[in-house]
């Protein structure tokens, strides 16, 4: 990350679906956050997590990606470190997005 800003800060491509897609997470993110927010057990959080999905990998693949990850998050989940893979495994699919279940359990992507 750079400057003042928690979520990723790297270069990615402001793709309309990309903007529309991370303008969502921040939206919720400086709105109900404070309200639902502060109790994830993974780092980055799972906001975080979804933020730097859909800017590294599209509104797609990412918005999957971050879906499961907060599928994950629940009473008897997972926890720890899960950082998003730079890239994502050939095997995953546009049309399989029950394929991105497996990322960040264990695989390093998918």
């Amino acid at each position: 990350m750079t400057g003042r800003s928690r979520n990723f800060g790297g270069a990615w491509a402001k793709t309309p679906g990309r903007l529309f897609g991370t303008g969502f997470v921040r939206l919720y993110q400086l709105t109900l956050s404070g309200f639902i927010g502060n109790s994830c057990r993974h780092f980055p959080t799972c906001s975080e997590y979804a933020y730097e999905a859909i800017a590294r990998h599209g509104l797609w693949p990412g918005g999957w990606l971050a879906l499961f990850r907060v599928m994950r998050c629940g009473p008897g989940g997972t926890h720890g470190i899960d950082n998003v893979p730079e890239r994502l495994d050939a095997r995953l699919r546009w049309y399989m997005p029950w394929r991105y279940w497996s990322v960040g359990r264990g695989s390093p992507a998918g």
